[in-house]
């Protein structure tokens, strides 16, 4: 089972960084539609989306917090670590066929009580799409 653990607490390092990106497509909005059970016209209507602000559809803001998710989930701190709490602000608008990129950064380990804090950032080339923070509980190496 080692291999499906990701770091623990005593790998870990304020600094420490990991990302992952994906280029989202129609499908993908569609299916986090169906799977959330969001189906506001925003997302998946482009006659609605046309009248919008934005004039054409948009991606979920949870979409992002999803890819976050994906981060800490895979990478950093990854396996084995569960989420605690997330804030997040949306700040700019994703777009079907953008590639959004999701960074986790290590800002705080607090080693008493298994916790890291993390800030988290969305990006879609170089725009700030979503910001926040993220906390995670994270398992310690087993002594022997």
């Amino acid at each position: 089972m080692q291999e499906l653990h990701g770091y623990y607490l005593e790998d870990l390092e304020v600094g420490m960084s990991a990302f992952y990106a994906k280029t989202i497509s129609e499908s993908d909005v569609y299916m986090f539609a169906g799977i959330s059970g969001d189906n506001n016209p925003i997302h998946i209507n482009d006659e609605y989306a046309k009248t919008t602000p934005f004039k054409k559809r948009i991606v979920h803001g949870m979409f992002s917090a999803a890819l976050i998710s994906t981060v800490a989930g895979t990478r950093l701190p990854g396996p084995g670590a569960i989420y605690i709490d997330q804030q997040i602000k949306f700040r700019a608008p994703v777009f079907i066929g953008d590639t959004a990129k999701a960074t986790l950064t290590i800002s705080e380990i607090d080693e008493k009580r298994r916790r890291v804090t993390t800030k988290t950032d969305v990006h879609v080339g170089d725009t700030l799409v979503a910001t926040g923070s993220a906390t995670f509980m994270v398992d310690r190496r087993e002594t022997a």
